[in-house]
């Protein structure tokens, strides 16, 4: 595998309600990959290369509590340049997609950069869209034998919801992610507002049977299994937005404090949905630990956040990964996967 310093671009920012998100990862990438010696252009799909200023400005954001207001994001799709010239890509070794979310994740710029034929990070178009479909994924978990909770899609009466998913249960958009436009209804009362808030971000909305349990993560690299985490939070909580992503709102540990036999088979079970799915590179699986002790697979995120204390990097960190090595090794199993495609 090749070892030579490495011209990179990373690609973060686009236009999905995960924009900030997005950002934050794309800024700690970039610092990365630069203490790793590599040379980065650093561009937000939305504008184009960055440089000086812009760039300084731009990376050093924060997420805020809530996803960016409809009418923001509005007024930057409006504005958006084609960040993906072949100019700007000229002579570019690899693309880090620090993307989360919207076109960025769900196979669309994956498919753009297969016909340039340039070499990027994470799953090709096809593992990104069946995973970032939720209702496809939990079809092929469900033929794959992994556990996952019963689902219906919308619409669907109140009363049919309770009698095949029972209350509370859960309601969000079919393609979204970091929790945008999740509900937990629990009542048949509040299951029309759910529906059209989830429906404000989806034309497909997802009723899913709400698991109470502990909230288990694992990171994939390669076709390695890395550290399981624990989110520690109320077990009938959901880890949502503002959860995600504020400072201090939850405890993470890693590795979590689980019966060995408990953590091999969230490891096992996080590499077979990575398998099932067609994904490459990395991916991080969700689970939930009920009070039996099964593990249910929630969804595997082909675009995990990619800040130094994000759930990956400190699933990776557990195995003796530093931050910078981890968005190395990444770059390289692109290109290596590249070049198996030749």
């Amino acid at each position: 595998m090749q070892t030579s310093p490495l011209k990179i671009a990373v690609l973060f920012g686009g236009t999905s309600e995960e924009r900030e998100v997005s950002i934050a990862s794309g800024a700690q990438v970039v610092l990365a990959l630069r203490a790793a010696g590599h040379d980065v252009l650093a561009i937000d799909t939305s504008r184009g290369l960055l440089g000086g200023e812009d760039e300084v400005r731009f990376l050093s954001s924060r997420v805020n509590e809530a996803p960016p207001a409809s009418e923001a994001l509005a007024m930057i799709r409006a504005g958006q340049s084609n960040a993906l010239q072949a100019a700007t890509l000229a002579g570019v070794d690899v693309v880090f997609v620090a993307l989360h979310g919207g076109t960025g994740e769900d196979g669309t710029i994956q498919a753009m950069l297969d016909l340039a034929a340039l070499p990027y990070t994470g799953s090709g178009h096809l593992g990104s869209a069946l995973a970032m479909d939720k209702d496809m994924a939990k079809r092929l978990f469900v033929s794959a034998g992994i556990p996952t909770a019963r689902w219906l899609m919308a619409p669907v009466e109140p009363e049919a919801a309770g009698e095949q998913l029972g209350y509370p249960l859960v309601v969000k958009p079919n393609s979204q992610g970091s929790t945008v436009g999740l509900s937990v209804v629990r009542s048949a009362d509040q299951l029309a507002d759910a529906i059209a808030l989830a429906g404000a971000y989806d034309s497909e909305v997802m009723l899913e049977q709400f698991i109470a349990g502990r909230e288990i993560t694992v990171g994939v690299l390669g076709d390695e299994a890395l550290a399981v985490g624990e989110i520690v939070m109320d077990p009938n909580a959901v880890f949502d937005y503002k959860a995600k992503y504020q400072p201090g709102a939850v405890r993470e540990i890693f590795p979590a404090d689980l019966p060995e036999d408990i953590a091999e088979q969230a490891r096992a079970l996080a590499l077979r949905a990575h398998r099932t799915l067609k994904l490459d590179g990395y991916s991080r699986s969700d689970f939930r630990l009920d009070s039996h002790g099964v593990l249910w697979c929630l969804e595997v995120n082909t675009l995990p956040g990619m800040t130094a204390t994000s759930l990956l990097p400190q699933s990776a960190q557990a195995r003796g990964i530093a931050f910078s090595e981890l968005c190395d090794r990444i770059c390289r199993l692109a290109i290596e996967r590249h070049s198996k495609r030749k």
